[in-house]
């Protein structure tokens, strides 16, 4: 069996599965990999603008990795809701017990890394980080708005 198992979609706002969709991931950096494709799948089941899958598929890509590099957590959730026709919530909740805040960094123009957060920042409508119920950690979250007026649809039915 994969690490990659999904976890079952109680979580956020306990909606229903077309319009919640969770993993519960190893901190493994192929995690990230995982998340980001499984994210951009299911959004695009949603029929999703192309810019906002990309974008919150680049913004979950982010999230995990700092939830895997920068935390000792033993497992990682890691959702994603349509709480409205106009807006999608991302969510990574880790395990990290010892309070610390985010680390927020301004890293210098040779830096390679250190520039998740200050991209969460710059694309998503509002962001923050909480305390998780769900694992007592960290629960980092954004929200992307969707321009425009549209209809959030069920992923069109398979053939047999």
């Amino acid at each position: 069996m994969s690490p990659h198992t999904p976890a079952s979609p109680q979580l956020l706002e306990t909606a229903g599965p077309h319009r919640a969709h969770w993993l519960e991931l190893p901190p493994h950096r192929s995690s990230v990999r995982v998340a980001r494709h499984s994210v951009e799948a299911w959004l695009a089941s949603r029929r999703l603008p192309a810019e906002i899958v990309g974008d919150a598929v680049l913004l979950v890509s982010e999230l995990v990795t700092n939830a895997v590099i920068h935390t000792l957590s033993t497992r990682i959730l890691c959702g994603a809701q349509l709480v409205s026709d106009t807006r999608l919530r991302l969510e990574v909740h880790d395990e990290d017990l010892t309070g610390r805040d985010l680390p927020r960094r301004r890293p210098g123009s040779d830096d390679e890394c250190g520039r998740g957060l200050l991209l969460v920042q710059e694309m998503a409508e509002s962001w923050g980080a909480d305390r998780s119920a769900l694992t007592m950690g960290n629960a980092v979250w954004a929200t992307l708005a969707f321009p425009g007026e549209r209809q959030v649809v069920a992923p069109l039915p398979s053939r047999p």
